[in-house]
């Protein structure tokens, strides 16, 4: 089995687009009209139009997206650039990932990882 998808909510495609392609470095796939598809890896970043597809009351996600990058330093850049919410500092987190948090126009929570540093979950001292 494997992820291949994760959907965000959004309340503005047209804000999504300008957001999403400046902090991820590339162009949506937009192939579905109320849909911005973000192929990263094996899997997709999905913003989804709530306002359009009649879900009712958009909501944030409550936890966190991470992405992986070998660019840590021009995606805190880009964030900043993009207006990302509540951008904090670059940091190395006690588990050991180099990352930095923020949130989407929409309050979605992100994070994004330095790729050198992932922690997999494997191998923990409290494992």
């Amino acid at each position: 089995m494997r992820l291949y998808r994760v959907a965000v909510p959004v309340s503005d495609i047209a804000a999504a687009r300008a957001f999403y392609e400046l902090v991820l470095g590339m162009a949506a796939d937009d192939t579905v009209p109320t849909r911005l598809y973000f192929h990263c890896g094996g899997t997709i970043l999905a913003t989804v139009d709530w306002t359009v597809e009649g879900r009712g009351g958009m909501r944030p996600n409550i936890d966190h997206v991470y992405f992986a990058t070998a660019e840590l330093e021009a995606v805190h850049e880009r964030a900043t650039a993009a207006g990302a919410r509540d951008v904090t500092p670059i940091q190395v987190q006690p588990w050991g990932e180099r990352s930095f948090y923020c949130g989407d126009p929409d309050g979605n929570p992100l994070c994004f990882v330095d790729d050198t540093t992932l922690f997999l979950g494997q191998g923990a001292e409290w494992s």
